[in-house]
C-alpha cells in the first residue's frame, strides 16, 4: 500500500522543514511538503506529531527482559525485608513451582547486603530460587536450586551464603535457565518485543552466548522475529572461537557478552587497582592471546568479533589483544570486520585512540552512568570518586570519532531510548554529556551501524519504513525535543518496521 503522511513534522536529512512522507510497502518513496506526488491509497493525518527513525537498542536479552516483565522484578524493592516478602508472595503464587527474580540493588538497601540462601529457603519454604542481581553478574539462589547444581560448590565465585558470581553463577543460571519450558521461552521473548515496540524500537540486538543463554534461545528468537511482527533482531553469539556456531545460529557475529570480565556491582569487574571496598581487583576472564586469535578468526571469517569488556584492566587486555591482531591481519582488515565492545566504562585515552583506529564500535549504556554514577552512587563506593568520575566517557570516544551505538543492556536496565538519550546528554560528568541530536544519532544510526548496516537509521528516499510518530508535548517546534530533567520524555503514538505498524495507540 502506498500510504501518505501528512501534518507531521518529519526528521529527515533530505529537508529539515518536511511535514509528508510516503511509504510504498517497506520502504519510504517520498518525503517532502504538503501533498505527495502520484496517488496513494491512503493517507494519514499525524496532527503536528514527530515523526523519527526507530530506535535501534544496541545491548538487550530478550527472553531475560520478558522474564522481568512478566515475574519477579525486584528492582522496586527499597529493602531486604520487602525483597524477601516478594519472593515468598511470588513462590505461593506459583504455588511451590521455580522461582526466578532479578532486579536486586544492596546498594540501595538498609541493611547493605543481599539475602542469604536460608533466608530464601524460609520465604520459598525449601523451593527452587534464583535471583539475579541488578547488573546480572551475580545471583543469590536457595539450598534446592544449589543441590540441582552441586559442580557450583567448587566453582570460583561460589560462597556459602548463597551469592554467587563468576564460573558459579554461571553454573546455577544454566540450571535455572534449564526450568524454562519453550513456551516459556517464547511467552517472554514476545513480551520483550512487544515492550520494545511499544516504546518505538524498531530494532534491537540480542546478545547471546553459552553464559547468558543458550543455542535454542537465539535460534527460537530469531525465528520468532522471521514470522510475527515487531522490532527485527540483530543476534549475536558470544563464545570464544565460536565463528562456526554464530553462523550456523545465523548470529552476525561471535561477539557479544563474551566475558573479558564482570561488573563494577558484583565486584568481579576486572580493574588495574583493587576496589576501594574490597580487597581484591575483579576477575579477569581472557587473556590478550586469546583476544587476539579471536579477532584474527573473525576477521578472517568476516564476521564481527566483541567483548564485554567494563573495568580498565579487562579494556587494556582486550585492547592489547586488538593491537596484536591488527599486527597480524592489518589495521585495514580489522577495520572492515568492524569489530565491538560492549559497556566500555573504564576505557582511557589511548585505549580510545586504538578502538578509534582499528573502527571498534563502542556499544554504551548511558542509563548505568544514570543510576550508578555520581558522588553518592555505587561506582563512587565501589572506585572512589576520582575513578568514579572518568566512568562512561561518551563525549571523549565520540570526539576520538568511536563509533558510538546506545541501548539498554535490558533487563539489566529497562528499554527506555529516550530515557537512554537523555542520560546520554545529562551525564553526571558534564565533560562528558554529548548534545541530544549526537545521542539520538547514536541510538538509530550507531545501532545500524553496529549491526554492519552502513546507511541505516536515516528517513529519507529507498530507505526502509522503519519509523515512530510521538507525542513531544509542549514541544512543537522542528527537531527534537530539549529533553530537560523537569519535562516528560515523548510518548510513542506508533511504531512502523518496515511499513508494517507492530505498535499503535
Amino acid at each position: 500500500m502506498r500510504t501518505l503522511l501528512v501534518n507531521a513534522r518529519v526528521l529527515s536529512p533530505e529537508d529539515p522543514g518536511a511535514t509528508s512522507l510516503v511509504t510504498d510497502g517497506a520502504v519510504i518513496s517520498w518525503v517532502g511538503r504538503g501533498g505527495a506526488p502520484g496517488t496513494v491509497e491512503a493517507t494519514v493525518d499525524l496532527a503536528g506529531a514527530l515523526v523519527t527513525p526507530a530506535f535501534v537498542d544496541a545491548h538487550v536479552h530478550a527472553t531475560s527482559t520478558g522474564l522481568a516483565l512478566q515475574g519477579l522484578d525486584l528492582s522496586g524493592c527499597t529493602s531486604l525485608a520487602q525483597c524477601l516478602r516478594a519472593v515468598e508472595a511470588h513462590g505461593r503464587a506459583r504455588r511451590g513451582g521455580v522461582v526466578l527474580g532479578h532486579g536486586w540493588d544492596e546498594t540501595t538497601w538498609p541493611e547493605h547486603r543481599p539475602p542469604t540462601r536460608l533466608e530464601l529457603d524460609r520465604a520459598s519454604y525449601g523451593g527452587v530460587v534464583y535471583l539475579t542481581r541488578v547488573d546480572v553478574h551475580s545471583a543469590v539462589v536457595s539450598s534446592a536450586l544449589l543441590a540441582a547444581a552441586p559442580e557450583a560448590r567448587a566453582a570460583e565465585g561460589y560462597t556459602d551464603s548463597g551469592h554467587l558470581s563468576s564460573e558459579a553463577h554461571h553454573l546455577v543460571r544454566r540450571v535455572a535457565r534449564e526450568s524454562l519450558r519453550p513456551a516459556d521461552r517464547r511467552a517472554a521473548q514476545r513480551a520483550a518485543r512487544d515492550r520494545a515496540a511499544a516504546l518505538g524500537v524498531g530494532a534491537f540486538h540480542e546478545l547471546g552466548g553459552p553464559d547468558v543463554s543458550s543455542e535454542e534461545d537465539l535460534r527460537e528468537l530469531l525465528a520468532l522475529a522471521a514470522q510475527e511482527p515487531g522490532p527485527d533482531v540483530v543476534g549475536y553469539w558470544g563464545q570464544l572461537d565460536g565463528v562456526r556456531t554464530a553462523r550456523d545460529l545465523g548470529a552476525l557475529g561471535a561477539a557479544g557478552d563474551l566475558f573479558a570480565d564482570g561488573s563494577i556491582g558484583s565486584h568481579t569487574a576486572c580493574l588495574r587497582a583493587p576496589y576501594a571496598d574490597a580487597d581484591h581487583a575483579g576477575h579477569a576472564y581472557l587473556s590478550a592471546a586469546q583476544v587476539r586469535d579471536h579477532v584474527l578468526a573473525c576477521t578472517a571469517a568476516g564476521v564481527q568479533a566483541g567483548f564485554h569488556a567494563i573495568g580498565d584492566g579487562a579494556l587494556a587486555t582486550v585492547v592489547a589483544g586488538l593491537r596484536e591482531a591488527a599486527e597480524r591481519a592489518g589495521v585495514t582488515a580489522v577495520r572492515a570486520a568492524r569489530h565491538r565492545l560492549e559497556h566500555v566504562e573504564m576505557v582511557d585515552e589511548a585505549m580510545i585512540a586504538t578502538l578509534a583506529e582499528l573502527g571498534v564500535v563502542a556499544s554504551v549504556q548511558p542509563a548505568f552512568d544514570r543510576l550508578w554514577g555520581g558522588a553518592g552512587g555505587m561506582y563512587a563506593e565501589r572506585l572512589g570518586l576520582p575513578r568514579a568520575l572518568t566512568l562512561n566517557p561518551f563525549a571523549s570516544l565520540a570526539a576520538a570519532g568511536v563509533v558510538i551505538a546506545l541501548g539498554s543492556d535490558a533487563p539489566v536496565t529497562p528499554i527506555d531510548p529516550w530515557g537512554t538519550v537523555r542520560a546520554a546528554a545529562r551525564h553526571r560528568t558534564a565533560t562528558q554529556r554529548v548534545a541530544v541530536d549526537v545521542a539520538f544519532s547514536a541510538h538509530t544510526r550507531g545501532g545500524w551501524w553496529a549491526a554492519r548496516v552502513d546507511d541505516g537509521g536515516l528517513l529519507r528516499v529507498g530507505a526502509p519504513a522503519t519509523y515512530a510518530v510521538w507525542d513531544t508535548g509542549t514541544h512543537t517546534g522542528p527537531g527534537l525535543p530539549a529533553l530537560r530533567p523537569d519535562e516528560p520524555l515523548p510518548s510513542c503514538l506508533r511504531t512502523v518496521v518496515r511499513g508494517r505498524t507492530v505498535y499503535e495507540v
